[in-house]
């Protein structure tokens, strides 16, 4: 384990980080990681107690925090929450686009859900966050995909597709923006679990399946949310100041099993 003592390798100090998603789960821990390497941070989410939870956690780093209630699937409210947010911290460095609608089920509902919340609020926060990234010297945009993107699927289609969606336009993206040295990545997690999340509901409700998952990973664990979180820190950083347009797998090698 890191040395707590130890000189922090991450030093984000006077950043402004914007979190789509980030009240829960890998969100709440990617935004938490950025205050507490300095950041001022800004979160969204829908839920409004673990939104102000969340807030009022930030907040104890002693950085400026901001947090809005903001359904992701609406194009008017992500662009309130990004021009507020930049009011807040007096701009946006890095734009991280955590929120999923989580559709598993093969209905309209499901594929709508995933195509507005996985792939477009993506796009539309993106180019809400433009013009203040385009002021930035900083400037980079993180957007979580999956490893489910990579493989087909018997279950969960419309989350895949749209995950894959989502990474193919992580590449294209960073093509456009290159020559405004804003850099554009992905991060791929594999199965994690916290408290409440999808896989801890899981180990509770489908056993047989929590079993068969973990199966699959041969690190012989689940991920942990932080483990995102340190994956974001580096890519915003100017230790991956020549990386852009990659999709990266934090799995424990869940990836390579298929």
């Amino acid at each position: 384990m890191p040395d707590a003592h130890a000189t922090p390798l991450f030093d984000f100090h006077g950043w402004r980080i914007a979190v789509a998603g980030g009240s829960k789960g890998i969100g709440r821990s990617i935004a938490l990681a950025f205050a507490e390497a300095g950041a001022d941070v800004s979160i969204c989410a829908r839920g409004a107690e673990a939104l102000k939870t969340t807030h009022d956690e930030l907040a104890g780093f002693g950085h400026a925090t901001h947090a809005a209630s903001c359904d992701l699937g609406d194009a008017n409210a992500i662009a309130a929450w990004i021009d507020s947010t930049a009011d807040a911290l007096g701009g946006i460095d890095v734009l991280v686009n955590n929120a999923s609608g989580y559709g598993f089920s093969e209905d309209d509902e499901a594929w709508l859900a995933n195509f507005n919340v996985d792939l477009m609020a993506a796009v539309r926060a993106s180019r809400c966050a433009l013009p203040y990234l385009q002021r930035s010297p900083h400037a980079s945009i993180l957007h979580t995909s999956s490893i489910a993107a990579f493989h087909p699927r018997r279950n969960g289609s419309a989350y895949a597709a749209m995950k894959a969606a989502l990474s193919h336009y992580t590449t294209s993206q960073a093509m456009q923006l290159a020559g405004q040295r804003i850099r554009v990545n992905a991060i791929a997690p594999g199965s994690i679990e916290f408290a409440d999340g999808l896989w801890d509901r899981r180990k509770r409700e489908e056993p047989e399946l929590y079993a068969a998952t973990l199966a699959k990973i041969p690190f012989g664990r689940y991920g942990k949310p932080e483990e995102i979180a340190h994956a974001a820190l580096f890519l915003a950083s100017p230790w991956a100041r020549w990386i852009t347009g990659q999709t990266l797998c934090v799995d424990g090698g869940q990836n390579l099993s298929g």
